[in-house]
């Protein structure tokens, strides 16, 4: 080998890699070119999929191609997120999902992706808070009546979700975290079923989501003694946070946001950042959120959305640890 061949091979792979650099960046400038799938994987109609559907209606008119939303269950929302974040990375497969990702990662270690190695956040969408109810019939009034009340009889309260590992389920087991309580958790298989078994009478309090709770909330069957997002929620106007409550440290609403395969061009995670921003700003893309149960997001960067995404984790992951909590 002579001296100059190893400096001829470092400018031809220099070259190389400009090249395809350069090619690369000019397909994420013309993106998107073909119809862009969005996998959600959350059953249709239920509180991620209705956000899922009011953004891809958006985004279709704003990039001029079809958006198309794609339901992928199984494995309480693994096997959907799985997939996007298997895909190529070129922008035509997207992830619409919500902190059932956080929670899952921090809940099953052994997952056959990592959340934050091989998904690349993009744009917060909303917030789903969640509402403590308890029967109308109740004595209980307030978040202190009810902590004075399972604090009486360790053990004895029982409180509902929509399955081990949901949201509703680790809200609860914050709630008995900051508040050192000891309430007994009684699964089922979705929302609906937990409400239900509320209306019945034989459930003391759950986390519901809000699209599920304020029907019956507004009908006078459930009292709201308070909602878990960071500020109070329109559509409850008068009920307080959990921290106007008097919980320490307490904010577990669900997010809502959309994300691609990690390694997605730059070019096409900000064209869709800045299209994300102004579907946020539209009145009638507020509302539709609102009337579901969801908060509408500020407009935020994609990195501000995975630092969330991160801080998200390590509360659940602390939960999860202090609580013993394992996967079914």
């Amino acid at each position: 080998m002579t001296p100059r061949q190893p400096l001829r091979r470092a400018l031809g792979a220099l070259f190389l890699s400009a090249c395809i650099g350069a090619m690369t960046s000019a397909q994420a400038q013309s993106w998107p070119e073909q119809p862009v799938r969005v996998v959600v994987p959350w059953p249709a109609g239920g509180l991620v999929d209705v956000a899922a559907r009011q953004l891809g209606q958006r985004l279709q008119r704003a990039l001029g191609q079809p958006v198309v939303i794609e339901n992928r269950l199984g494995a309480g929302g693994t096997l959907g997120a799985d997939v996007a974040a298997k895909a190529p990375p070129n922008g035509y497969t997207l992830l619409f999902s919500s902190s059932g990702l956080t929670i899952n990662q921090a809940l099953k270690p052994n997952l056959p992706f990592d959340l934050l190695r091989d998904l690349q956040p993009i744009a917060l969408v909303g917030h789903a808070p969640a509402v403590l109810v308890v029967s109308a019939e109740s004595g209980v009034k307030s978040v202190k009546d009810l902590i004075a009340l399972a604090k009486s009889q360790p053990g004895k309260l029982t409180y509902a979700s929509a399955g081990v590992g949901s949201p509703a389920h680790l809200i609860g087991e914050l709630f008995k975290t900051r508040e050192q309580l000891s309430a007994l958790h009684v699964p089922f298989t979705g929302a609906p079923a937990a409400i239900n078994e509320q209306l019945a009478g034989r459930i003391d309090f759950q986390f519901a989501n809000a699209g599920v709770a304020l029907p019956q909330v507004r009908s006078g069957k459930l009292r709201a003694l308070a909602v878990t997002g960071v500020t109070r929620f329109a559509s409850l106007p008068d009920v307080p946070t959990m921290v106007e409550a008097g919980v320490r440290d307490f904010e577990a609403d669900q997010w809502l946001g959309l994300l691609a395969s990690s390694g997605t061009p730059r070019a096409v995670v900000e064209r869709l950042e800045k299209e994300v921003a102004r579907i946020l700003a539209d009145t009638e893309f507020r509302a539709a959120l609102e009337s579901a149960g969801i908060t509408s997001a500020q407009p935020a960067s994609a990195q501000s959305f995975g630092d969330s995404m991160r801080r998200d984790l390590a509360k659940w992951r602390a939960v999860i640890t202090a609580q013993n909590i394992k996967p079914e």
